[in-house]
């Protein structure tokens, strides 16, 4: 009988019950999926030990003999106990077992078993509580079936209340014992080079190792096929999209873009200057342009995004650029408009597109994009409705990408004939994440801020040291605001006595857990709104709020009151993290910054210092010195770099939850490897990928690899690899 592969349906192979149990806890639908879900660790069951001499508290393993099995009801709570004493000819001890009447059966006198578990005591008796068993006919089976049994490593399963590790390790035992042939998809020469066993038998040490020395060929063969597989898939992604056929869009002498450098009122830096250039030749490649412009908050992307998108003008083509908010995309508008001057703005009319816009208004812009009279088009999902339809759309332009989703970008590319496509972030993104999430695209890098920033000055306060600088805070704020600037005041939560599971949405979104390190947010938008209005200092001083949870329309009308000037100081929550632009805001204070993770304080501080004015940050903090939480604060303190905090955020971060929301589609495929430890590997995996697909493009020699690049590279996660 052929048995089951690794891409057939989980319930075929345990029945939809448990299928069903398995997907609804751990979102496993095939075979292959499941013997992915691999152990966190190795319990031992134990050496032998005789019963005179078992260590408290350690897990064991005996051999013995039943010599009596007695079931009564518990006095003081419902069910009943199991008791039976067990020897091994020297000691005795009792087993207990709750509420499991039917083990009576099983457990008759003169059965001879062994029996693990954690030793306790009662009433100044050891005994094992619900221990694992297993029955013998023969002492001599039983004993050296005990000596195997106690030196093999017992698999640890991240599971749930509902599936317990042991009920994950008999489901994988299972499909492992009908698992047909396993197909390798790595090419043998690479395994034999790096010693790797075959995949059949990884998956069975990493599941059932009958030895320590098991494990560590399992992981490291295993490790590799994650490596090769993403690797392969992220270099065919590439592939593919250079198969399609782009329109060129060449910039004419005199044409727009020309116009628009002529009336810039600055120059280029160097890195706007060359990624420019980089754009530029991308517009006109065989291929579409599929490229991540990652920089710095203000260091100039949508100047460069911009120049891109007049040059995909010059031959009546039409640019999409998206934004995560409609905040955002109105602000995105106005800096556009305002850049191109009354000259070009009337030629390519930028329009803005919004879900929230008024219905008539929504029409006659829908109209301009559809007649293809707007060339530059501004908006959020709305854009992505199945109403909106585009003249010409040959640029899409994606505003932070952690904030837009991998269909929704999808859905938007489906709009043109293979369009260009650009990612815009300021998020810097390390190398091997980049290469491990991005690895299709293209990536440009600004680093060179624009002539004319003040900068930004960052301090910790303390409170755990220093409780009296929380006051200091306040007057610090009045002080700036005394000089005619304004301030932005940021917490974790809207309303700290009222967290609700659905406040989330307002929750730092790279927070780390520090609700887990006991402490409950103190200061949300509203606390801090009232705190405020109690200060003598803050009597005439207009205070504002802003959070999620407002509608669109009132979110709108506060950030541009804040932006004329009518507001001094801005309560908000991250709502305010992206983009927001307001130069006479020189002031930042975020409240129990240690709730937040490294690249968004960053993100945030970034609001401030945008104008001529020097800025302010003020990062407070509860945290104990020493600590992790202290630390990440600390840490962007200490630098404005933020390529150099995104390296720090790796190493204090670890392991954590490195790759961010926004590459959820790509993390969810990452099992053992880790981006930070397994550089190298990833980087190896890369060369070997692109060695195998430069010498076998369509994988024909490579059966195992393709069948795996299928299975683990469903439509969703090859949609979420193409980032694009």
């Amino acid at each position: 009988m052929p048995g089951f592969s690794l891409a057939s349906r989980l319930d075929g192979a345990i029945g939809g019950k448990t299928a069903t149990a398995f997907e609804k806890a751990f979102g496993v639908k095939t075979v292959g999926e499941l013997l992915e879900h691999y152990p966190r660790r190795y319990a031992r069951r134990g050496e032998l030990t005789p019963i005179d001499s078992l260590p408290l508290g350690e897990p064991v393993t005996i051999v013995a003999e039943v010599v009596s099995a007695n079931e009564r009801r518990m006095q003081n709570r419902r069910g009943s106990l199991l008791e039976v004493v067990i020897s091994d000819g020297d000691g005795r001890m009792s087993l207990t077992f709750f509420n499991q009447p039917w083990r009576l059966k099983d457990l008759t006198p003169g059965r001879r078993g062994i029996f693990s578990g954690k030793v306790g005591e009662y009433r100044r008796q050891t005994q094992l509580t619900n221990p694992d068993y297993e029955l013998f006919d023969d002492i001599a089976e039983a004993r050296a079936e005990a000596e195997v049994t106690a030196k093999r490593p017992i698999p640890i399963y991240p599971a749930t209340s509902s599936i317990p590790s042991t009920l994950v390790q008999k489901t994988i035992s299972l499909v492992l014992d009908g698992l047909g042939e396993v197909e390798d998809p790595l090419p043998d020469d690479l395994r034999t080079r790096r010693g790797l066993l075959p995949a059949r038998a990884a998956f069975e040490q990493i599941h059932r190792p009958e030895t320590d020395d098991d494990i560590p060929p399992a992981i490291a063969t295993l490790r590799m096929h994650e490596a090769f597989v993403l690797q392969t898939a992220l270099l065919q992604q590439r592939q593919f999209v250079r198969a399609l056929s782009a329109t060129k869009r060449p910039a004419a002498p005199g044409g727009l873009l020309e116009r628009f450098d002529a009336i810039l009122p600055f120059e280029l830096t160097a890195d706007q200057q060359s990624v420019g250039a980089q754009l530029e030749a991308d517009l006109v490649a065989d291929w579409p342009m599929n490229r991540l412009v990652q920089g710095e908050v203000g260091s100039g992307k949508t100047l460069v995004a911009l120049r891109a998108m007049l040059q995909v003008a010059e031959s009546g083509g039409q640019s999409a650029l998206i934004a995560p908010t409609e905040v955002l995309a109105g602000q995105h508008l106005r800096s556009i408009a305002r850049m191109l001057g009354p000259e070009l703005a009337p030629e390519v009319m930028p329009t803005l597109l919004t879900g929230q816009m008024p219905a008539a208004e929504r029409r006659r812009a829908a109209l301009r994009v559809a007649s293809g009279q707007a060339r530059i088009v501004v908006g959020t999902h709305a854009l992505l409705s199945a109403t909106t339809t585009f003249a010409d759309l040959g640029f899409v332009v994606v505003d932070e990408q952690h904030r837009f989703g991998v269909d929704q970008r999808e859905a938007l590319r489906a709009k043109g004939s293979s369009p260009h496509t650009l990612v815009l972030t300021a998020t810097p993104i390390p190398r091997t994440v980049a290469m491990t999430v991005f690895g299709d695209l293209d990536v440009s890098t600004i680093r060179t801020m624009p002539a004319g920033r003040a900068g930004i000055q960052s301090f910790v306060a303390p409170l755990a040291e220093k409780p009296a600088w929380f006051a200091r805070v306040w007057d610090r704020v009045a002080e700036e605001v005394a000089l005619g600037r304004q301030a932005f005041v940021v917490c974790a939560a809207i309303d700290s006595d009222q967290l609700t599971a659905d406040e989330k949405t307002d929750e730092p979104a790279d927070a780390p857990a520090a609700a887990a390190e006991g402490a409950r947010t103190r200061w949300g938008v509203v606390q801090v709104e009232a705190l405020l209005s109690r200060l003598p200092t803050f009597s005439g001083i207009r205070v504002q709020i802003l959070h999620g949870k407002m509608p669109s329309d009132e979110k709108d009308a506060v950030m541009q009151a804040f932006a004329r000037g009518d507001i001094d100081v801005l309560v908000a929550t991250t709502v305010i993290e992206v983009g927001v632009d307001v130069p006479n805001a020189s002031t930042m204070v975020i409240l129990e910054a240690d709730r937040f993770g490294v690249s968004q304080l960053h993100q945030l501080r970034g609001r401030v210092g945008r104008g001529g004015l020097p800025g302010l940050c003020l990062l407070v903090t509860e945290a104990s010195p020493g600590t992790s939480a202290r630390s990440r604060v600390e840490a962007v303190a200490a630098t404005l770099d933020g390529f150099a905090l995104a390296e720090v955020d790796l190493d204090l971060r670890g392991e954590g939850d490195v790759l961010g929301g926004a590459q959820s589609g790509a993390r969810s495929s990452l099992r053992l490897l880790r981006v930070v430890t397994d550089a190298d590997l990833i980087t190896e995996a890369r060369a070997e990928g692109e060695r195998l697909l430069a010498d076998d493009p369509a994988l024909r020699r490579h059966p195992g690899l393709a069948a795996a690049l299928e299975r683990r590279v469903g439509v969703e996660e090859r949609a979420a690899l193409a980032k694009s």
